[in-house]
């Protein structure tokens, strides 16, 4: 679906405001189309384009849904979109050459948490003996994976493929489920040049099944869970299909998320454009976090039109407003559930970048043992905070946004994330991902590659 603009500013009846009017940059490149998934995530492109500051910056600019990831990084690729809500493996992985070539950046992170992993009834029935209960009787979480070994342990017994869905194999979720699976003492699979399925050497079979598509895929039984971003896991559970055991801000506090990507070339043709679009997204985040999400509600209005999500407003607005319900009835407080702008949720750093090239070398999709510095220098041809920073002090100055708000003093890389934010209770540091690297018992480390289908090294 697109959601169009008008050609002129003065057909809109709208009128910029006298201070974006008189900072308005002088543009390369005006009229702009951007890719998005049906995914809550996509928010800041919607409220940017709804709420006008997409106009206040002079862009014109065309919003159109894309059938999948693969589809939607074509598009950016090839110039059919000028820019995407992306998953944020994907600038890096085709900047360093891992399934498609392109030299991608992005300029602006679009959020953390927003994911969660989903199990189908039967599963949970078969995990929930083996996971803790609170004094009330309802699960204790974060579940572990633990809880899911035994029933894996049975589908092997019977020669059954335990099998479960990701939506791309350089997205988030993808290396979420790894995670949780791995910090449960589940391989999840290798990746290897000759095969990059990822089941290597799995206990659990992960393959691709796009977002909109999973609680129906599960429904089938193709798959018996997902990782997945919202509103497809509370979909499951409205549809009294499956359950939820973790969301990802339960499995690592306030982790990246998606990104909005733009080629390089474009970038480097269009800077003030460039500059434009960041700062109506900044100030969309803004606005979609401001005075403790009061802006929520309208939120969900706007992502559940067809041209958005698509999804019922009160299935978005689960997730979207404070709260995450587990199963039917079990609706637990869940404030930083989906964060926009807080916590510098929108600065693109570095260290981001560095964990999901990590979480690559470790199943194989990087094959090769790497350097610190390739790491670190993969993630700043990757991620533009300098382009950030140009456009908050834009904003800034314009007094449309707060000094305080931007971490216009960073050098890219955030304070390690300790051990007690995270699931398998290892800390991260974006400075060290080699010593990162050889602190996860499960996964590539040092001079390991797969050969002959086994982990050799």
């Amino acid at each position: 679906m697109i959601a169009k603009l008008p050609v002129a500013l003065a057909t809109t009846g709208m009128l910029l405001s006298t201070a974006a009017y008189a900072e308005l940059l002088d543009l390369e490149k005006d009229e702009l189309t951007f890719g998005f998934i049906k995914l809550t995530d996509m928010a800041p492109l919607a409220v940017a384009y709804e709420n006008g500051y997409f106009e206040d910056e002079g862009l014109f600019v065309t919003l159109e849904a894309q059938a999948n990831w693969k589809v939607l990084l074509d598009g950016v690729i090839d110039g059919q979109l000028d820019g995407a809500h992306m998953l944020a493996g994907q600038p890096l992985a085709a900047t360093i050459g891992y399934g498609t070539e392109a030299h991608i950046i992005t300029p602006f992170s679009m959020d953390l948490n927003g994911n969660a992993i989903t199990v189908s009834n039967d599963i949970w029935e078969q995990m929930k003996p083996n996971v803790p209960k609170m004094d009330d009787g309802r699960p204790q979480h974060p579940i572990s994976a633990e809880a899911l070994v035994p029933v894996v342990e049975a589908y092997k017994d019977e020669g059954l493929p335990f099998n479960m869905g990701m939506v791309f194999p350089v997205s988030t979720h993808n290396y979420e489920i790894r995670y949780w699976l791995a910090a449960g003492g589940l391989e999840p699979g290798y990746y290897a040049p000759q095969d990059v399925t990822g089941t290597i050497g799995a206990d659990v079979f992960l393959s691709v099944t796009p977002p909109p598509q999973m609680p129906a895929t599960m429904e089938a039984g193709t798959i018996y869970g997902y990782a997945v971003g919202e509103p497809w896991n509370q979909q499951a559970v409205f549809k009294g299909i499956g359950v939820p055991v973790i969301t990802d801000y339960d499995m690592w506090k306030n982790n990246p998320e998606k990104v909005f990507g733009i080629t390089k070339e474009f970038a480097d043709e269009n800077p003030n454009t460039t500059l434009a679009l960041t700062k109506a997204l900044i100030r969309a985040a803004i606005w979609l976090d401001e005075n403790d999400n009061a802006n929520r509600e309208e939120a969900v209005e706007m992502l559940a039109r067809s041209e958005y999500v698509g999804a019922d407003a009160e299935v978005i607005a689960n997730s979207m407003t404070g709260f995450f319900e587990f199963e039917k009835g079990d609706r637990r407080p869940a404030p930083d559930f989906n964060v926009f702008f807080r916590y510098n949720a929108t600065y693109p750093f570095y260290s981001d970048a560095i964990w999901y090239l990590t979480q690559m070398r470790r199943w194989g999709q990087i094959a090769e043992p790497q350097s610190d510095d390739w790491f670190i220098d993969q993630a700043k041809k990757v991620y533009r905070p300098d382009i950030y920073l140009e456009a908050a002090r834009l904003l800034v100055d314009e007094d449309m946004a707060n000094e305080a708000d931007f971490p216009f003093d960073s050098d890219g890389f955030k304070q390690a994330t300790p051990a007690e934010d995270v699931i398998d209770g290892i800390p991260f540091d974006g400075r060290t991902p080699n010593a990162y690297l050889d602190s996860l018992p499960i996964g590539l480390k040092g001079a390991q590659k797969i050969i002959d289908n086994e982990v050799k090294g």
